[in-house]
C-alpha cells in the first residue's frame, strides 16, 4: 500500500538533517574558523543529533523516520516496508536534501560557500586521505547506526520512547569521533544536497556505498539475530 503521508514525512525530516546539520557546519566556520577544534565538532555533533532525535519523535508515528537511504534500504530487505513505499521514501529522502541544501545556499550563499554546504570532504588526513579507509569508517559507523536503530525503534521489546534520545544520541556520539575522520555522513541524502549545491564531488561514492553496505550489514544481523527472536517468542 502506498502511503503519501509517509513519503512526505521522510521530505520534511530529510529536509530538516540536511537544513540544520550543515548549518551547524556553516556556523562553526563562522564561530571556531576552518580547522575542526573541539568546540566546532561539539557544535557540528550536538546540530546532527539534535534534529535526527526531534525529527525521529516528530515522524516516527508516521513513516518510521527513516530520514536516510541507509536506512530504508535495509527496511526493504528485511521486509519492514514495501518496495514501492521504500522507493517513495529514498526518492522524497532525496528531495528533502536537495531543497535544504539549496535553502542554504540562497539564506547563506556566501559563508556557506566557504565550508561548502556542509558536505563531507572526503577521509582525513588522519586517515591519510585514503579512500578504503574512508570507506571502512563510513561502513563501521552506519553499522552501529543501523544496530541502535533496530534494537531500540523497531525490536518489540525494548523500552518504549527511547528510540528518539537513543538514535539521536548515537548519532551525536558517531559525529563526534567520525567528524574528524570522514565527516561522519552515514546518509546519502545528507551528502548528496550540499554535494549539488556546493559541486564539490570528491570521494562522494564513499559516501553512497559505505553507508549502504554497512546498514545492510546492521539491518540483516540485528533483524534475523535479535528483532526476528523477539517476534517469534511473542507471536
Amino acid at each position: 500500500m502506498v502511503n503519501g503521508r509517509a513519503w512526505f514525512a521522510e521530505a520534511v525530516a530529510t529536509y530538516a538533517l540536511v537544513f540544520f546539520g550543515p548549518l551547524s557546519v556553516i556556523l562553526s566556520v563562522v564561530a571556531f574558523g576552518d580547522g575542526l577544534s573541539v568546540e566546532s565538532i561539539i557544535m557540528i555533533s550536538l546540530g546532527h543529533g539534535t534534529v535526527i532525535g526531534l525529527m525521529v519523535y516528530a515522524f516516527g508515528h508516521v513513516s518510521g523516520a527513516h530520514i536516510n537511504p541507509a536506512v530504508t534500504i535495509p527496511m526493504i530487505i528485511t521486509k519492514r516496508i514495501g518496495i514501492i513505499d521504500g522507493i517513495g521514501y529514498i526518492v522524497f529522502q532525496i528531495i528533502g536534501g536537495i531543497a535544504a541544501a539549496f535553502s542554504l545556499k540562497v539564506i547563506l550563499p556566501e559563508i556557506g560557500a566557504k565550508a561548502n554546504f556542509g558536505v563531507q570532504g572526503g577521509p582525513s588526513g588522519l586517515l591519510n586521505s585514503n579512500a578504503m579507509s574512508g570507506l571502512g569508517v563510513e561502513i563501521i559507523l552506519t553499522f552501529f547506526l543501523l544496530t541502535v536503530i533496530f534494537m531500540t525503534a523497531v525490536h518489540k521489546k525494548a523500552a518504549a520512547g527511547i528510540h528518539g534520545i537513543s538514535i539521536g544520541g548515537m548519532i551525536f556520539l558517531l559525529h563526534l569521533v567520525g567528524v574528524p575522520l570522514t565527516g561522519a555522513s552515514m546518509n546519502p541524502a545528507r551528502t548528496l544536497g550540499p554535494a549539488i549545491a556546493s559541486g564539490f564531488w570528491e570521494f562522494h561514492w564513499i559516501y553512497w556505498a559505505g553507508p549502504i553496505i554497512g546498514g545492510i550489514i546492521g539491518g540483516l544481523i540485528m533483524n534475523y539475530v535479535f528483532v526476528k527472536k523477539a517476534e517469534t517468542e511473542t507471536a
